[in-house]
């Protein structure tokens, strides 16, 4: 094999193309730059400080956000009809010719994300209020 010039005439050293050692068993470490004292515990990598129920899940936070957004939303402010109302009637409208999606410029797609923006903000104030009541958040 010739030798390669370039790099200031450096040459390069002859090597097979591809290499054979994972067939003849040669180990490779490799070092975590993560695996710091007290972190790693039973092959995972953990943090002490982070506790593992993070979400703090309750059903009264489920069941009293769906209710909160529920009785708001049906009350009829718009033209006479409420927003759950008018989000279901349009489900049923789009669910009349099933195979063909709504089209883009369907009033569906408008009350799909108003309903479900609200939705997500009750839940989400819901939980919010909740678990600061219940851990004493608010008594500081």
């Amino acid at each position: 094999m010739a030798a390669v010039s370039g790099l200031a005439g450096a040459a390069l050293a002859p090597r097979p193309a591809f290499s054979t050692a994972f067939v003849t068993g040669a180990r490779v470490s490799a070092r975590n730059p993560l695996m710091t004292r007290n972190l790693e515990r039973n092959g995972r990598i953990t943090c002490m400080t982070f506790r593992r129920d993070w979400l703090r899940r309750d059903l009264n936070v489920i069941g009293f956000g769906l209710i909160g957004w529920i009785a708001p939303s049906s009350i009829p402010v718009i033209d006479g009809n409420s927003l759950t109302g008018l989000f279901f009637s349009s489900i049923g409208q789009e669910l009349s010719h099933f195979p063909t999606p709504p089209a883009l410029d369907s009033q569906f797609w408008l009350w799909l994300v108003t309903w479900h923006l609200g939705l997500f903000l009750a839940l989400t104030f819901g939980q919010i209020g909740f678990k600061g009541r219940t851990e004493g958040y608010f008594d500081k």
